[in-house]
């Protein structure tokens, strides 16, 4: 790999739980030596199980970390509102609230409100390997959520257990994160919380570029399609970091 990034990610310990795993994949990269049960049970979770990439990124933020959110998600926002500043983002968030009558919406709406609100920063770019390299050369990973179901190339989903069927199924989304790329071959290195992922015996494998920006922005039709970078937590004046959670 021209960059690779030595990320360990720990196994999900089940199916709604790879969000909080790829989290504490990068807690434990920048040495935040924080039990995954932890992460599982802070991280706010959907009534239909799962989370949402901002809840990940506000517990990041509560740990004192720094959170950069790149959205293509345009069944939450919409791209003429950032060409204003975050102050007009939140007014148009809340203004589509009223407006739109919908619980997934709300629940993320607020979600970014808060995310806000800690200090997290919102930005709409094209989805580029220039973008990825960016921060992967600079040895930050990037937890992105996504379309598993483009990604790995398999049958949408089905039902409570999730049972693979072509077509009754919808499609299923994930989180992953990128700690690598190889630019010769266009590949980028991911690191999957999913054990069982079809794309490798283990939980590391290589994919195309290509692939990959398609499966990001796939992540639409869950409400992923954003990248999500967390940099190492500010410093207190003794020089600890700060990992305190706060309600």
């Amino acid at each position: 790999m021209e960059t690779f990034l030595d990320v360990t990610i720990l196994p999900q310990p089940d199916d709604t739980t790879c969000g909080p795993t790829c989290l504490h994949a990068v807690y434990q990269y920048y040495g935040d030596d924080i039990p995954l049960a932890q992460v599982i049970d802070e991280v706010k979770r959907l009534e239909t199980g799962g989370t949402l990439d901002v809840f990940l990124a506000c517990h990041a933020l509560r740990r004192g970390y720094k959170a950069r959110i790149y959205t293509y998600n345009l069944q939450v926002f919409d791209p003429s509102w950032f060409l204003h500043d975050p102050d007009y983002i939140e007014e148009r968030l809340l203004a589509q609230m009223e407006a739109k009558d919908d619980a997934k919406l709300h629940l993320a709406t607020r979600g970014y409100l808060n995310f806000l609100n800690l200090g997290g920063e919102l930005r709409f770019a094209d989805l580029t390997p220039t973008l990825l390299r960016k921060y992967l050369k600079r040895s930050i990973p990037v937890l992105t959520g996504l379309s598993s179901t483009y990604l790995y190339r398999s049958m949408r989903e089905y039902g409570d257990l999730c049972e693979d069927d072509d077509v009754r199924g919808h499609p299923s989304g994930h989180f992953v994160l990128l700690c690598g790329y190889n630019r010769p071959d266009r590949l980028v290195a991911i690191a999957d919380p999913h054990m069982g992922n079809p794309l490798a015996v283990g939980q590391k494998y290589e994919v195309s570029i290509d692939r990959v920006i398609c499966s990001i922005l796939l992540g639409i039709v869950t409400y992923d399609a954003n990248l999500l970078i967390i940099e190492p937590p500010r410093k207190k004046a003794n020089g600890r970091a700060n990992h305190t959670v706060q309600a």
